[in-house]
């Protein structure tokens, strides 16, 4: 995620809506960033039902091959009001002995257009941060009952910081704790990224 630390956070109550506008952005984006675009997806909290949410809509392009995709999308994004970010990387969760670069990412970010807030987060194919992103998403739609602690610990934790790069730091501590009960439960549902089985992609 794009840490702009001009603005403070904002987390709101889970929008139903959310679920149509982002598969409505997977459908245009897959169109647009074809053929190098081999999975186009709606990740993060919005994309949970119940989540309370910062209201961006998060997406996952899956690709093969980081720099031609940026070459590829920049013109394409920049017409609907997607600009390049500098933020290359994401965050490596702690324990994770895999070396930063396999963490590499591209992200543009939409703010303040006639469409929605988006940012929109280009990985590698199966590289560990593409992974992570779907399941993390995919961890608490098979758990709902864990959302409403993970929404009110967002929800307070905006309360409480000012700055969106403080409010990330802080959060991705917790995120790692998800992982560490999402990838038991990955290994014992034979869950896979991109295998079709949630419809709600």
């Amino acid at each position: 995620m794009a840490k702009d630390t001009s603005l403070a956070p904002l987390v709101v109550d889970h929008d139903p809506a959310w679920q149509a506008r982002g598969l409505a952005l997977v459908a245009e984006l897959r169109s647009v960033l074809a053929p190098l675009a081999l999975h186009v997806e709606h990740i993060g909290s919005t994309a949970i039902p119940g989540m309370a949410a910062k209201p961006v809509l998060d997406l996952q392009v899956s690709v093969g091959d980081l720099q031609e995709a940026a070459h590829a999308f920049d013109q394409p994004l920049a017409d609907r009001g997607f600009q390049r970010s500098v933020h290359q990387h994401d965050h490596v969760p702690a324990g994770c002995d895999d070396a930063p670069e396999r963490w590499t990412k591209r992200l543009w970010s939409r703010r303040r257009h006639s469409g929605e807030d988006v940012n929109l987060h280009v990985r590698l194919l199966g590289a560990p941060n593409e992974r992570l992103a779907l399941l993390f998403r995919d961890w608490f739609r098979a758990h709902p009952e864990a959302v409403p602690a993970y929404s009110r610990f967002k929800s307070t934790l905006a309360d409480t910081v000012d700055e969106v790069g403080v409010y990330s730091d802080v959060k991705d501590p917790v995120v790692d704790l998800v992982r560490t009960v999402a990838e038991p439960w990955a290994d014992e549902t034979g869950w896979t990224p991109h295998d079709g089985s949630n419809p709600r992609n």
